[in-house]
């Protein structure tokens, strides 16, 4: 009888596993094309290469950011060969900060990498063009920014304080004095915002910094310890010069330092004004939202006598513009704080025809009282993970329009294939330049059904 064989060991195919590319291992590649996020791709082999920072048909030294399996995430540090396309990087934080990964590219060649994107989601996955095309809802390519998280820590080794936005592929952070995507009202404060952080007693209870402009401009620091009497006066002080509100986060909920002070944003076209606190969210383009509010409009065509089901409604950005086009509104969020905020916001703008109403929207839509008397249509605007389980129950509320907000077009064409299971037809779909600078698309898609 054998004798048994103990602790077989199993090669992989093709012989010994292949050495792994160490981090900071700089490689020359030729860029054959752009992936969907903005990256070059580069082949070198028999590992795939995304390459930040690269273009199409480019030369270029690149460094190891990481590597796992055959693909290897790099970032340029050196064009040999320049693309035609390639323009200077407007800011002098390029290829260190991390926000703005397309600056290289021209604005309308960005807006065509953004339609490309949502294209090649909806045929790859949902197997469907829309039967017209939007032209992409855009607007300046600077200055837009009205909201910013500001990344504030404190080096023990080096007894440094450090201000500013997160690197590109680390959790680095890089200095910022000036940032050209903020709208203007911020910009002289995130330059003399780290002087200002530095003369604090306590830096090493420092959180971060919110900022944000609306109807006013406020100012919001995290900090996970009592501020001193010293302390809140420098805070003061600087907010004041600036003529900010400020808002401070320790335990709790944020709070305006003067408990009289409100915050929020218009949206004039409407002539409405909308409550909001750090940590809502809240639309960081201004203009586009505005545009963006008018077309979901224009394209649901509500009618005096409808009532409108509007999901994850938020603070009410399009639920109060709805209310005043149409008999009823039912609008509906997750997050309970939001869900009183824009009850709040539908009656200070003397809204009395809407109804909000708090739900898990990540499940199956049950038979909940809102839903019992139907929709004409309806307005969902979900985060990144999409609303599958809401689209699933959709055909039930008798809806004949649906418009479709998403800022992930991998979960839009995902609920598309559901959507057109039931019976609707994607009539329209264009790109929302939400964020210009960045390779993030946001995309409207009106469904009707058949």
């Amino acid at each position: 009888m054998a004798k048994p064989v103990r602790g077989l060991r199993f090669q992989p195919s093709g012989g010994s596993r292949a050495a792994q590319i160490p981090v900071g291992k700089k490689q020359r590649l030729t860029i054959e094309r752009l992936a969907n996020d903005g990256r070059g791709i580069a082949f070198l082999e028999g590992r795939t290469w995304f390459v930040a920072g690269a273009l199409a048909g480019e030369e270029v030294e690149a460094r190891v950011l990481g590597a796992h399996g055959k693909v290897v995430e790099a970032r340029t540090e050196r064009v040999f060969s320049a693309s035609d396309l390639r323009r200077p990087a407007p800011c002098a934080h390029a290829g260190r900060c991390g926000g703005c990964s397309v600056q290289h590219l021209p604005h309308d060649e960005q807006l065509a990498l953004k339609q490309r994107m949502l294209a090649e989601q909806l045929s790859r996955v949902a197997g469907v063009e829309p039967e017209a095309w939007a032209a992409p809802l855009s607007g300046p390519e600077f200055g837009y920014r009205r909201r910013a998280r500001v990344a504030v820590r404190w080096d023990a080794k080096a007894k440094k304080l450090e201000v500013g936005f997160r690197a590109a592929g680390s959790q680095d952070i890089v200095a910022i004095d000036e940032c050209p995507v903020l709208v203007q009202p911020l910009q002289p404060i995130m330059s003399r915002l780290p002087a200002m952080l530095q003369r604090l007693s306590k830096p090493q209870a420092l959180g971060h910094v919110e900022l944000f402009s609306g109807s006013a401009i406020a100012v919001l620091l995290r900090h996970m310890a009592p501020l001193s009497a010293a302390d809140l006066e420098i805070l003061q002080a600087f907010c004041a010069f600036h003529g900010a509100q400020l808002w401070l986060h320790g335990e709790g909920e944020p709070q305006p330092v003067d408990p009289d002070q409100t915050l929020g944003y218009r949206l004039e076209p409407w002539n409405l004004q909308l409550a909001y606190r750090p940590g809502d969210f809240v639309q960081v383009n201004a203009g586009v939202n505005e545009a963006m509010v008018a077309q979901a409009l224009e394209w649901l065509a509500p009618q005096a006598d409808e009532r409108v089901l509007d999901l994850f409604c938020g603070l009410g950005n399009f639920a109060l513009p709805l209310a005043q086009n149409v008999r009823e509104v039912v609008a509906v969020e997750g997050v309970a704080t939001m869900v009183a905020r824009a009850a709040e916001n539908a009656a200070s703008n003397n809204l009395h025809n809407t109804r909000f109403f708090q739900a898990d929207l990540s499940q199956p839509l049950s038979d909940a009282e809102w839903a019992r008397e139907g929709f004409s249509a309806v307005l969902l605007d979900p985060p990144r993970d999409g609303a599958f389980e809401v689209v699933r129950k959709l055909a039930s509320l008798g809806a004949k329009r649906l418009v479709y907000v998403s800022c992930n077009p991998a979960t839009l064409a995902r609920d598309t294939v559901e959507l057109v299971r039931q019976g609707y037809r994607l009539k329209r779909a264009g790109i929302l330049d939400m964020f210009p600078q960045t390779a993030h698309v946001e995309a409207m898609a009106l469904f009707e059904a058949s």
